[in-house]
């Protein structure tokens, strides 16, 4: 082939010099402008060909395929940006016959179309790992897993494979030497990229443990973070908060600080509800005869009320057989205790609670507020809006309803109370 440049070169001397009547000692100045443009045209005219005809055929064949993946090829040009490897292919292997003078142009020459190869199949292979992610992150399997922290990690080996392959053919040495080089600023190299090795370690952490996957609902209070996690990233996490914003937090903030994933909840199909109402203590009483039948008006409790009326009867009738009737021996049923017992049937005829979970109505430790009376259940509304609803439905009712059995709920006295008193 050098045979056959040399006839061309030779060609192109003889026609110069008798056609422009150009000396023989300038004539190379005059054919190397005229190869240089030769070759780009070459060059452009083959990245044309390679793109309408090549890459085109591969466009027509992947888009009649039923598959979904290779249309995505199609859409980030993966193929249009392979095609600018013929191009600087061509360039690379032209170049020791058109600078056949030059050897010095030659060898820079060469090493820049090897670095624009090495380039362009880096932008290839990093482009195909967006499209990777794009289809696992959209998988049912790896819908919920930290994908992108793996291929982000994928990526950075790309780049620094690539970048010591560059370095090698502009600084002509060999790969290991630059590896060598690295083995020896460990420290820095661990320190420079501490927060990156922190987050592939905790990405794999959170994978492995299955701590956090995209879509759950997390509470951080550390970070003001309360809201869906968007995304799962090599070194940040991205929650929506309720309020619209978005909370960025380090990915090994997740191994390091303690934070609530409120997954269980959801899979549970129940959201808990938990609250506290004072009773004042002051309000408490025995119930009397008509207090009973006025109560059993309350068709929820009528039959509680029935039967533990007839158990109490049967109990003061042994007591009274046995000569003791004083009322410290005697059973009766108190304002507070049926309140107790209302409520818990007031829940279970709540189609919107959960039977199959916890479900109670309980006393806490008495206070100077009074007594704390706590409803402990979980309702089959998990969605913000309607579950504040029901719980403010069912705290509407159970506040308003305590005066029906002389109790009375337990408040800070304010201003216009001690007015009230003071006159």
């Amino acid at each position: 082939m050098i045979k056959d440049y040399s006839m061309t070169a030779q060609w192109l001397d003889k026609w110069l010099i008798d056609t422009f009547n150009i000396s023989t000692d300038y004539v190379i100045f005059f054919k190397l402008p005229i190869q240089v443009i030769g070759l780009l045209i070459i060059a452009y005219v083959s990245w044309i060909l390679t793109t309408r005809i090549v890459v085109a055929s591969v466009h027509r064949l992947f888009l009649k395929t039923k598959s979904t993946w290779d249309d995505l090829l199609i859409e980030r040009k993966v193929f249009d940006k392979l095609a600018s490897v013929v191009p600087f292919g061509i360039i690379a292997i032209s170049v020791p016959y058109i600078f056949y003078d030059f050897p010095e142009v030659i060898k820079y020459t060469v090493i820049f179309s090897d670095v624009a190869i090495v380039a362009v199949v880096i932008w290839s292979i990093n482009a195909t790992l967006s499209i990777m992610e794009e289809i696992l992150s959209a998988s049912p399997i790896f819908k919920d897993k930290p994908i992108t922290s793996y291929l982000q990690v994928l990526k950075i080996v790309v780049y620094f494979i690539g970048g010591i392959l560059m370095l090698s053919m502009l600084l002509g040495k060999s790969p290991f030497y630059f590896l060598g080089a690295m083995g020896a600023m460990t420290a820095v190299l661990l320190l420079v990229f501490k927060d990156t090795i922190l987050g592939l370690v905790a990405s794999i952490q959170m994978s492995v443990y299955d701590m956090v996957r995209v879509g759950d609902w997390i509470s951080m209070p550390k970070y003001e973070a309360d809201g869906d996690v968007l995304s799962i990233n090599l070194n940040t996490v991205k929650v929506q908060n309720w309020d619209m914003t978005i909370t960025t937090i380090p990915t090994y903030a997740f191994i390091t600080d303690s934070f609530k994933n409120w997954r269980g909840m959801t899979n549970s199909g129940g959201r808990r509800i938990k609250r506290s109402i004072y009773i004042k203590m002051s309000s408490f009483k025995f119930l009397q005869k008509e207090d009973i039948e006025r109560l059993k008006n309350y068709r929820i409790i009528k039959d509680y009320l029935i039967e533990k009326e007839a158990e109490i009867e049967k109990h003061n009738e042994s007591v009274k057989n046995n000569s003791d009737s004083s009322k410290l021996n005697i059973r009766r049923l108190s304002n507070i205790g049926v309140f107790r017992k209302y409520i818990e049937e007031y829940l279970q005829t709540n189609d919107l609670i959960k039977k199959d979970m916890s479900l109670m109505v309980r006393q806490l430790e008495p206070s100077s507020k009074g007594l704390p009376l706590e409803i402990y259940c979980f309702s089959k509304i998990q969605d913000w809006v309607p579950y504040e609803g029901l719980k403010g439905d069912i705290f509407d009712h159970v506040i308003t309803i305590a005066s029906e059995f002389n109790l009375e709920i337990f408040e800070e006295p304010t201003g216009s109370d001690f007015q009230k008193f003071m006159h």
